[in-house]
């Protein structure tokens, strides 16, 4: 039996796996090896691997990576600990392979030791872009070191092949986050409101926003900016979950915590909402705003508008109901009324769906299943002819 080791490191990532992991674990061919990191081990993120457990898995392995801050010397640090964890695990568990997504700095770590200890690895969400932050550098990086690559829309499967990666290994399988939109039972409003102990107000709006890594010290100046433009919002529900342990975060964590302190009347703010609060707030707010990945995959399919603030997301194919502005208060303010124009609303909601129709998991275990893994040396793929080919 093939053992399929998936490793998850925040609440969000574990959202967008969960069918995988669960299709695994039933699957009769494939063992499934659940080993947890990063976010869901830190007690001021919430202590999220109970989550997991909650949900009736169990977790072979917890890997710390002893992060102490959000520092660049905190997280190099964190990702040398974590490689050497993984390493530890790896020789324990003997996957026969890791399943990993995205970009973090604790997924590289883990791609890191499976390439050494030549264990193949399956990369879900590659060959995205976000030139705003030093994910864009990681997510490569986990490319090249992948054997299986699950692309999110063609362009990003064209993207990884364009990598030098083999374009049979290379598979568009839609934005996984779409499995649990498609199948998941959401929160009726009562109950939504019921879960974050808040009545929402004639209008609502779901903000997460993130340090921008590639620039150095814009948090805290670009969210001022994005509060500004927030605070004239009238009969508005403001609902914040707070950024991920990145480079910055802290202090755009602190921000939140004083602005719903001095607005309690109208914000509430979470370390997270969970998958299914999270998707569910998506049925019943107006617009969904900052600069999070989820507002330009997952959102579109409910058919409300994404305010995408600044260079974090830069690069990221969009769909028609993503605006784009810059990080002043001026912008954020054109681009809230935009979601209030009737034509605009009409548009969208006749938009092409750019992300799949949330079947990833089906494509996913296809593949996981019928992979051989024994010989593991990949050739680079070249688009055209090179100049070595005439030698």
């Amino acid at each position: 039996m093939k053992k399929i080791a998936v490793i998850t490191g925040t609440r969000a990532e574990y959202g967008l796996l969960k069918p995988l992991i669960k299709a695994i674990d039933d699957a009769k061919v494939l063992q499934l090896q659940l080993f947890v990191t990063g976010m869901h081990l830190m007690s001021e993120f919430g202590n999220t691997y109970l989550q997991i457990e909650k949900d009736g898995f169990t977790i072979d392995a917890k890997v710390e990576d002893g992060l102490k801050g959000d520092s660049a010397l905190d997280i190099s640090k964190a990702v040398g600990t974590a490689t050497i964890g993984f390493a530890e695990t790896f020789s324990e568990f003997n996957p026969d392979m890791i399943v990993v997504l995205g970009d973090r700095s604790e997924i590289l770590a883990a791609a890191t030791a499976a390439v050494i200890s030549n264990i193949p690895v399956a990369h879900i969400h590659g060959g995205e872009t976000t030139e705003g932050a030093y994910d864009e550098f990681i997510r490569h990086a986990i490319t090249k070191m992948s054997h299986l690559h699950f692309a999110s829309c063609e362009v990003y499967r064209n993207r990884i092949i364009q990598l030098g990666e083999q374009p049979h290994t290379v598979f568009n399988v839609g934005a996984i986050g779409i499995d649990s939109i498609k199948n998941l039972q959401l929160l009726d409003k009562k109950s939504f409101e019921e879960s974050i102990a808040t009545k929402l107000n004639k209008k609502s709006v779901l903000i997460t926003f993130h340090p921008v890594t590639m620039e150095n010290c814009t948090a805290e100046v670009q969210f001022q900016e994005l509060l500004f433009a927030l605070d004239k919002m009238k009969n508005t529900t403001l609902i914040f979950t707070k950024p991920n342990s990145d480079k910055g975060g802290k202090a755009i964590i602190d921000m939140i915590d004083a602005y719903v302190e001095n607005n309690i009347a109208k914000a509430i703010s979470f370390i997270s909402l969970g998958q299914l609060r999270y998707l569910s707030a998506l049925k019943y707010v107006d617009f969904v705003i900052g600069n999070s990945s989820s507002g330009i995959l997952e959102v579109p399919y409910f058919h409300i508008p994404t305010i995408n603030i600044g260079d974090r997301q830069k690069g990221r194919v969009a769909p028609m109901s993503v605006i784009h502005c810059a990080p002043n208060e001026q912008e954020i303010t054109s681009a809230i009324i935009k979601t209030t124009n009737i034509n605009f609303l009409d548009e969208i909601s006749e938009q092409e769906l750019l992300f799949g129709n949330g079947d990833a998991t089906d494509k996913i275990m296809n593949q996981l299943t019928t992979f051989n893994n024994k010989n593991l040396k990949k050739s680079f793929y070249d688009l055209k002819p090179t100049c070595f080919e005439k030698l």
